[in-house]
């Protein structure tokens, strides 16, 4: 596996991810190619502004791009804001091989040794159990008290209530 920076050839196979339905379903919607060269502008926008991002995730000999994994700003609106959050999506073909678990160990090594954070927050919406399994996995802890209902979703929409995990850099 190898986390690399974005390429001009990645996003067909990221918007072919992004528009997959059951890699979506924790999300409003899929995604359209258009937004997904959006979200790979942003990632490297971040990189050059912060010194980091989402990283393009590859697992040679097997496939170029197959998701990403990395970190980013949490929205100002949410209640734990500022944080920075570590994420990750991957195409359905590479699930249950702990790939994702692999590369968030290592964005979360970066982010507490490169970028000298003290902490490391990640979210994901109530039913998503496979997400929560990688933050349990990796050793984010969840914070009960910080669980909250996604602003950018109505009242009564089944992903509003949202889990927090946070995992703090060992002294």
């Amino acid at each position: 596996m190898l986390l690399r920076r974005w390429r001009a050839g990645d996003l067909g196979p990221l918007a072919a991810i992004n528009a997959d339905p059951v890699v979506m379903e924790h999300f409003l919607a899929p995604l359209t190619r258009e937004q997904s060269a959006t979200l790979i502008a942003l990632q490297e926008r971040s990189f050059e502004a912060r010194g980091y991002g989402l990283w393009a995730l590859e697992v040679p000999g097997e496939v170029e791009l197959g998701g990403f994994v990395g970190l980013a700003d949490v929205e100002e609106r949410l209640p734990f804001a500022p944080a920075v959050e570590v994420g990750w999506r991957m195409a359905r073909e590479l699930w249950g091989r702990g790939l994702a678990s692999e590369a968030a160990t290592l964005a979360l090594a970066y982010a507490f040794t490169e970028l000298g954070l003290e902490e490391v927050v990640a979210t994901t919406a109530f039913p998503n159990a496979r997400s929560r399994a990688v933050m349990e996995r990796i050793g984010m802890q969840r914070d009960v008290q910080g669980d909250f209902l996604h602003p950018a979703l109505p009242p009564g929409h089944p992903l509003r209530a949202h889990l927090l995990y946070r995992l703090r850099r060992e002294l």
